[in-house]
This record gives C-alpha cells, sequence and structure tokens, in this order.
C-alpha cells in the first residue's frame, strides 16, 4: 500500500495558518550530552520566520552556540482524527540586538496578551531585553500532517 503522507501533508496557505494562528512552540535543541533539550516557547512570526526571545544565558543558547541545529514543533488535537502538526527542521540564528530584541518581545505580549505594540520602545522595555536575546529559525526541512484530511479512513 502506498504511502498516504504526500495526502496529509498542509499545503502552503496551511502551513502559513497554522504557523500565525498556533501558541506554543516546542522547541529541541542538542544539549551538552547529546540528548535533546526540550522546551516550551511563545514565538511571532516576522518576515515568514519563527522568531522568540529567551535570556542569552538559557541552556538553549548555549546548545545553539555550540551546534546550531535544532527542530522546533507546533502540534494540535486531542483525537487521532484531529491531530495536525508541522515540525520545522533548521537552524537557530542568535541576534543580541537589544532594540531588535525590546521589538520582538514586544510583538509576543502583542500575540498573547494583547498589549499593543509600542511606537517608541520605553527605557524599561530595554532593560529587561538587555538580558536576553532573539533566536529565529532558518528551515532546512518542513514536515506537517493533518489527520482530517484521511476522511476517517486509517
Amino acid at each position: 500500500m502506498p504511502s498516504r503522507r504526500g495526502s496529509i501533508a498542509l499545503t502552503d496557505a496551511e502551513k502559513e495558518a497554522f504557523l500565525n494562528d498556533s501558541w506554543t512552540l516546542q522547541v529541541a535543541s542538542i544539549g551538552p550530552r547529546g540528548f535533546p533539550h526540550l522546551v516550551a516557547m511563545w514565538y511571532v512570526v516576522i518576515d515568514g520566520a519563527i522568531h522568540f526571545t529567551t535570556f542569552r544565558k538559557s541552556q538553549k543558547v548555549l546548545n545553539l552556540q555550540r551546534n546550531p541545529k535544532c527542530s522546533v514543533m507546533l502540534e494540535s488535537g486531542r483525537q487521532y482524527a484531529e491531530l495536525k502538526g508541522l515540525v520545522i527542521e533548521g537552524n537557530g540564528v542568535i541576534t543580541d540586538d537589544t532594540q531588535f530584541t525590546a521589538s520582538v518581545m514586544a510583538q509576543v505580549g502583542a500575540k498573547y496578551n494583547g498589549i499593543p505594540v509600542p511606537t517608541e520602545t520605553p527605557e524599561a522595555a530595554l532593560a529587561v531585553a538587555s538580558k536576553r536575546v532573539v533566536i529565529r529559525i532558518d528551515p532546512v526541512e518542513i514536515y506537517s500532517w493533518d489527520h482530517a484530511k484521511l476522511g476517517g479512513r486509517y
């Protein structure tokens, strides 16, 4: 029996919508002992790429400095027929720019807390951002699934 993987993959438009509408990103980097280091992160999409902030001394930053390879996943659904997911394998690119970090933090605040993005960055936001960095995911491979496309045929 041929694989049905292609028939359940998300289209480009579905991937974009799922990426923009999803909530918690699972981020896996390679830990110091070679095991996956998995964390949940809030994120935003900027120019089509996933961005999130984290403390500059966090384990995920140390891992990505050592080896930029990572995987991120978004998923939804409770029943088998509802399962939907998107995985991006790629490289985590660290940006250490306080102004940009503050901007990404403001966009995350807007997405998750409904806080309007300020037109100017307050000094207090810059002070908080100075302890953080931005990680952008540059995709190498993307795969996805939507079991609803199976139409009840498993």
